[in-house]
């Protein structure tokens, strides 16, 4: 019953970071910064954070462990999203997010070593699948792979292993603490990092305040906080090395079939290929026996 919960609370978060990521990059095609939208997705962190507080009493854990394993949750998550405004204005995004997609191998990693997570032969297989399925969905070659410098390469590294390590602090939290003050003090961080992101924002350039940017941002960027929240209880429930490689592989999976449904875009090939290893992973994750839980 618990793996199940698991995997359920990880395809809700698909569903809901599938849908936001068709629609993600609107207020930024239409004259709204990427820095301004991550302030519009710390502020939409705030209602599912009342939610999750009110679930627990309007109380947080005081004790240092959980300060600290909550500060470091939210440093990785929100502290990767800032970096990652510098390295796509450094270098390609076409290469930038598929490296930074393989976050899942730090976590399956740091897992297998540190919580003795196990899977089945059909579980690893979905994993694998799903690993597999992660670059393909934003890789397209293209020229000119060397002048962009390194210093795109050596943000989406760190940048990797942030958003890895999150995963892997989230379900060593989960041990210790409730869900919801977990996704609390994810809230609060992304909240204080506010001020960075305005002072990283270049208010000389145009900037598109009405509804296409801001308004629309916030309707996509609500979808992205409840499927974070909705992540923080799948890691509660579910095998990190199963949630992670999942809910990664499964959300740009649903982004690509609205993408093609919707909005009338043809995936590349190497996209289509990602659709198919992903959905076999979703399947064989789904289908992973109940018994190895």
């Amino acid at each position: 019953m618990t793996r199940r919960a698991g995997l359920m609370f990880a395809l809700i978060t698909t569903a809901f970071w599938g849908v936001w990521g068709a629609f993600a990059g609107f207020p930024a095609e239409h004259g709204f910064p990427e820095t301004l939208i991550y302030v519009v997705w710390a502020l939409t962190m705030i209602p599912p954070a009342l939610y999750a507080l009110s679930r627990i009493d309007w109380k947080l854990p005081r004790d240092g462990r959980s300060l600290l394993l909550g500060a470091l949750i939210g440093l990785t998550g929100a502290g990767g999203q800032m970096l990652l405004f510098h390295a796509v204005h450094t270098g390609p995004t076409y290469l930038i997010f598929p490296l930074i997609a393989l976050s899942p191998v730090v976590t399956i990693a740091l897992s297998l070593l540190w919580l003795n997570e196990r899977t089945t032969r059909v579980g690893a297989l979905g994993i694998v699948l799903a690993l597999l399925s992660l670059p393909l969905f934003d890789y397209e070659p293209r020229a000119g792979l060397f002048g962009h410098g390194v210093a795109w390469f050596a943000y989406s590294l760190v940048i990797l292993a942030a958003w890895g390590v999150q995963a892997f602090f989230i379900k060593l939290a989960n041990r210790t603490m409730s869900a919801e003050a977990i996704f609390v003090c994810m809230a609060l961080v992304a909240l204080a990092l506010i001020p960075v992101a305005l002072w990283m924002t270049d208010f000389s350039r145009p900037i598109n305040y009405g509804w296409q940017g801001p308004y629309v941002a916030a309707l996509t960027q609500i979808l992205n906080a409840i499927g974070a929240l909705t992540l923080v209880y799948a890691f509660r429930f579910g095998k990190a090395i199963v949630v992670s490689p999942l809910a990664n592989a499964g959300a740009p999976l649903i982004t690509a079939l609205i993408s093609l449904a919707l909005l009338g875009l043809v995936p590349h090939p190497l996209k289509i290929a990602g659709i198919v290893l992903a959905f076999l992973a979703a399947a064989l994750l789904a289908a992973e026996p109940e018994e190895s839980a």
